[in-house]
């Protein structure tokens, strides 16, 4: 059985599909204890190096994914010549991406060519109609909005299938559904999800749906007859209890269980009690801002952990435990070396927020303006591609 949080556990910090938040800094420690994951530890970045010959993500080395559920099995059976497949998805709310929304796809882009192989990504528009209160149309209209910004991120089509729930439930992957659904009972469903007698049946029965794009035969297009083929999900460490409830049924049906390797929260540009949200703007850096958006948003919203004098600065040296602008150049500035002399100078004191923050200006107006020139080059045919039922024959190759 899988470790699960209990409902009523009396809890400083919120971390559930839905919400998250924190009275204080996130204890990720806490957070493993409680989900009952693994640390991902250097060993593991040595062994993804070895094995792909080439140089693992800054998001691996700097420890953004940094939890994992059989992440060791899944390599065990790449080195003996099995193959496996990736797993992620969205939850089509907004009409534009944030930074934070940006981090699974650009990773998972990374797994799909070191390891080259294929991609299923699941638009679940029918959550997001549940959940957001949209329309059923405005949610199918949302779902290809973002799928226009996740490919953008570079995915092969050769080797990607994205769908939309609306769109592609049904048939095997409906069977699958069915088949969870009664192995999971309404208290269990409760005890993980934190469900309440106010919420509508729709949000009850949705779990199943997120569940069985882990399994193979979900994919019949794609994957018949590999029903022991294994399934590796890319995700923010909130999506954990719909994969724990996963795994704790994968094996009465016949399914190896899904392995999973999960990332921190980007956190809000406000400090980290929370992660970056789509309902608040200037929580949040988003693909679509200009570079003034960019640089005001920084400037002005950006928790800082420096000092509140220059005196005091160059004597104490920065906080870097809470410093945002810190914290965004370890997700994404790609030099190893500027970022510890980052690290040094600006925690001694000789480097000032305002040069740390012009700087991470530099680096995120360059993915923005990156992404927003690919976004712009997606056609709606490129969509239909990538979201056609279609066999893959090179998938693996």
């Amino acid at each position: 059985m899988e470790k699960e949080t209990k409902a009523d556990e009396e809890q400083t910090q919120v971390i559930n599909p839905w919400e998250v938040s924190a009275k204080g800094k996130i204890d990720y420690d806490k957070l493993i204890d409680q989900f009952g994951c693994q640390r991902l530890d250097q060993s593991f970045v040595d062994r993804v190096h070895r094995l792909t010959n080439r140089i693992p993500h800054i998001f691996l080395r700097r420890n953004v994914f940094f939890a994992h559920r059989d992440l060791n099995e899944i390599l065990d059976a790449y080195e003996r010549g099995e193959k496996f497949y990736l797993y992620t998805g969205r939850g089509p709310s907004s009409e534009a991406l944030h930074l934070g929304h940006l981090v699974p796809f650009m990773f998972t882009k990374y797994l799909q060519e070191a390891f080259k192989v294929p991609l299923v990504i699941q638009l679940t528009d029918d959550e997001k109609c549940m959940w957001k209160n949209l329309t059923v149309e405005e949610s199918k209209r949302l779902a290809r909005e973002n799928a226009k910004d996740i490919i953008a991120c570079g995915f092969d089509v050769s080797r990607t299938f994205i769908f939309s729930d609306f769109d592609y439930v049904g048939g095997a992957f409906y069977e699958n559904m069915v088949k969870v659904a009664k192995c999971v009972t309404y208290n269990k469903v409760v005890g993980i999800f934190g469900f309440t007698g106010e919420d509508h049946i729709g949000k009850i029965s949705f779990p199943p749906v997120q569940a069985v794009p882990s399994f193979p035969s979900s994919f019949p297009h794609l994957f018949s007859g590999k029903d022991k083929l294994r399934c590796l999900i890319p995700c923010a460490i909130d999506q954990d209890p719909y994969f724990r409830m996963t795994r704790d049924v994968a094996p009465r049906l016949g399914y190896n269980k899904p392995a999973l390797i999960e990332s921190l929260f980007f956190p809000a540009l406000q400090g980290q009690t929370g992660k970056m949200s789509a309902s608040d703007a200037n929580s949040a850096i988003y693909v679509t801002d200009s570079q003034k958006a960019i640089k005001e948003k920084v400037n002005r919203y950006a928790f800082s952990g420096g000092q509140d004098s220059i005196e005091n600065h160059r004597k104490y040296g920065a906080n870097l435990e809470v410093d945002i602008p810190f914290k965004y150049l370890s997700f994404f500035l790609e030099d190893d070396e500027e970022l510890e002399h980052i690290r040094k100078e600006y925690g001694s004191g000789r480097m000032l927020t305002g040069e740390v923050k012009k700087r991470l200006i530099e680096v995120l107006t360059e993915i923005v303006e990156r992404h927003r020139a690919a976004r712009a080059a997606v056609t709606d045919e490129m969509v239909d591609a990538f979201m056609a039922v279609r066999p893959l024959p090179n998938m693996f190759a």
